[in-house]
């Protein structure tokens, strides 16, 4: 029997198909996680780890320092840190509200986030086995996330990489 779903799946671009794998992913990973995270807290997460690189952090630094501390800089950078303070309450990051490399706060992977984060992968690698992603597929997402890539790069870069 077919797929109840297949027509409207025939009809979609490739805006909503996209969509619909991420969620397809991100529900298999939080289904088979050793501990509960919101989807949020698995892309911040994911975010840690990202800005802990050197290059990241010093790009984080320089536009810290060039940022208008207005108001509403304020308000956002106090939500990111009770979003980072729930990771932390998970023992996964360590926070450091006084870093002496000038940022507001800084994160840290904790042992136990990069576990999670390594389990993740092995997640994120078991559906792609599911789903039935090959070397050709994962050819033409290279190409589509290289362009995409662009836009958001584009945007960070205007936006001073402070979001």
């Amino acid at each position: 029997m077919a797929h109840p779903h297949i027509k409207a799946i025939e009809n979609m671009g490739a805006s909503s198909l996209v969509d619909i794998i991420e969620e397809s992913k991100m529900t298999y990973v939080r289904e088979n996680l050793s501990i509960f995270l919101h989807r949020s807290q698995i892309v911040l997460l994911k975010q840690v780890k990202k800005h802990e690189k050197p290059h990241h952090k010093k790009v984080r630094i320089r536009e810290y320092e060039k940022a208008d501390k207005d108001d509403l800089f304020n308000m956002h950078l106090g939500l990111y840190l009770k979003k980072y303070e729930k990771l932390a309450k998970n023992g996964l990051i360590e926070i450091d509200k006084n870093p002496d490399n000038g940022l507001a706060y800084d994160c840290t992977l904790t042992p136990k986030g990069l576990e999670i984060l390594d389990e993740i992968a092995g997640l994120e690698s078991e559906w792609e086995n599911i789903v039935g992603i090959g070397d050709e597929d994962l050819d033409v997402l290279k190409k589509l996330a290289l362009g995409a890539f662009e836009i958001s790069y584009k945007h960070k870069k205007k936006k001073g990489f402070i979001f």
